[in-house]
């Protein structure tokens, strides 16, 4: 590929490699460096919508603070993403307390992650929201690289190197 052909700066379409510090109530939750920065496809929603869009226009070498709502993150918090579930539905020797984390499967077998919320004689209450529902995001981010996305990732509409997860 010919230098003429490398993105100068982030838009739709291009592959962004991006180091950041995830930050939420103050408290340093990720973090990726130069080594380890993510790679996605901008304009694809391979990442959240709040930090996609504040991207757009930056050059490699750019650092930036950007605050993400909840609405434009993760969501706010789903009172319908509470439910019971009865004690004998838990595996074999899980004791569930309160703030315990658990993958659990659903009645079609989809895995779905949970937090105990509050544990009764018989039932237990699970938040199934994402632990970041509700929650502002601070990124600091840091533009590592920029290219250009392969065929092949542009009709996938996602980067296909290493991390590749389908």
């Amino acid at each position: 590929m010919g230098a003429e052909n490398k993105p100068q700066e982030i838009a739709n379409d291009v592959v962004v490699s991006l180091a950041y510090t995830l930050t939420v109530d103050g408290e340093v939750l990720d973090e990726a460096g130069d080594a380890d920065a993510i790679q996605f496809l901008q304009g694809h929603s391979n990442i959240i919508p709040g930090l996609e869009r504040q991207l757009a226009g930056l050059k490699v070498g750019a650092t930036k603070t950007v605050i993400v709502s909840a609405e434009e993150g993760y969501g706010p918090v789903d009172e319908d993403a509470f439910d019971e579930v009865v004690l004998e539905d838990f595996p074999a020797g899980v004791v569930p307390e309160v703030d315990m984390e658990l993958e659990m499967k659903d009645e079609d077998g989809n895995e779905m992650y949970g937090r105990v919320v509050e544990v009764g004689e018989e039932a237990v209450v699970m938040d199934f929201n994402h632990p970041l529902a509700g929650k502002e995001l601070e990124f600091k981010i840091k533009v590592v690289a920029l290219r250009a996305p392969t065929g092949e990732e542009l009709a996938h509409g996602h980067v296909h190197d290493h991390g590749h997860h389908h």
